[in-house]
């Protein structure tokens, strides 16, 4: 059997009405339409699975990867469902015009209302964002749901929406329960639960390609909203800086974890063989070596907009370049996250109200507390 490498994978590209040719600007690709709104990266799900783009297993996809390599591929520290389903969903979203405002649901919901899609909850990278530009990022706090509701009814939804403006840079935190929207000219990199699942609430009055107006889904909408749970500002996160270069932790939950790691130099990464490594330049370019590289393959070149997934059996790797590196991957959040930023020298404290998710994986996961 071949041996495992750093995969990059061809770009699955979703036409949106709010979709523009943001991709064709920002990165120079070729696109099939001039109302491409998503760019899935690394994506293993019904409505989209990514192929190999090189080396030898060019040609196969994320899917038969997964069958035929196993935990090599996944990792050992990750559980049997993720052999299953493909855990994750790496995307680059451009906004031409504004998105639906939309809530999704978290995986109990899901559960009882959707046929095979876990819930969702994502996390945003901007990447480039027009003078002015904003989003829809959470509610006005002292709404209720009967305000909503009556808002929806008599198409005055807007007078209860929090516009956050935005720049290049910014991180975002959505769990599920969070209302929000990408605003006009806003690119983000998206990394998310491995679910497709949205539930609009107001869709700006358009049509869609049909000429008649999307369907909302309202009802589904106001069952999951978190009124006490709405998000209201960036991610702030916490740095640890090494010879190396700068790891930032910004978000933590135990979907995912999303660090960005600013380097000037070499940088050595580890996997440890127990999680795959889902990698994205955001500015300057990058070589990322590794054993299997070296040995059988040449050197992988990211340059900005460029993912990789490198296999949790690659055990360690090295990004070689100057600029910024988006990483994420599917966490445990002790050892990955507490453990060493509280050799660091942060406070529990400190971790709980910079790390966004954590405050809400250690509700759910008491064994965390005092730590």
């Amino acid at each position: 059997m071949i041996q495992l490498y750093p995969f990059h994978f061809g770009p699955i590209y979703k036409e949106k009405v709010w979709g523009g040719m943001g991709l064709s600007r920002q990165f120079g690709r070729q696109l099939p339409s001039d109302n491409v709104g998503e760019s899935w990266e690394i994506a293993a799900h019904a409505h989209g699975t990514s192929v190999v783009a090189n080396g030898p297993l060019a040609g196969k996809n994320l899917q038969e990867l997964m069958g035929l390599y196993g935990r090599d591929l996944m990792g050992t520290a990750l559980p049997q469902s993720s052999l299953e389903q493909f855990p994750l969903l790496l995307k680059i979203i451009d906004a031409h015009d504004y998105l639906s405002v939309q809530v999704h649901p978290d995986d109990e919901y899901a559960a009882d209302h959707e046929v095979g899609e876990p819930g969702k909850w994502e996390a945003w990278y901007v990447i480039a964002a027009e003078p002015g530009a904003e989003i829809i990022y959470g509610l006005d706090p002292r709404t209720t749901r009967e305000d909503l509701r009556q808002a929806i009814d008599q198409g005055s939804i807007q007078q209860f929406l929090r516009r956050v403006p935005v720049q290049a840079g910014d991180i975002f935190d959505v769990p599920a329960g969070v209302v929000h929207a990408l605003g006009k000219g806003v690119m983000v990199a998206e990394i998310q639960q491995n679910s497709d699942t949205v539930y609009r609430l107001y869709d700006w009055d358009r049509l869609g390609d049909d000429d008649n107006p999307r369907p909302l889904h309202i009802k589904q909408a106001l069952d999951v909203i978190q009124f006490s749970g709405q998000r209201t500002e960036t991610v702030a996160g916490l740095t640890m800086e090494t010879v190396q270069g700068v790891r930032d932790i910004r978000v933590a939950n135990r979907y995912f974890a999303l660090e960005m790691l600013v380097i000037d130099g070499t940088m050595v990464e580890a996997t440890r063989g127990e999680r795959f490594h889902l990698l994205t330049c955001l500015e300057g370019s990058f070589m990322l070596a590794s054993e299997f590289t070296s040995t059988n393959h040449t050197p992988i070149h990211l340059a900005p907009g460029v993912s990789i997934l490198v296999p949790a059996c690659v055990d360690t790797y090295s990004l070689l370049g100057r600029g910024k590196v988006m990483k994420c991957y599917v966490p445990d959040i002790r050892s990955n996250i507490v453990e060493p930023l509280v050799a660091y020298g942060y406070t529990q404290g400190e971790i709980t109200q910079r790390i966004a998710g954590l405050g809400d994986y250690r509700t759910s996961h008491p064994s965390l507390a005092g730590r």
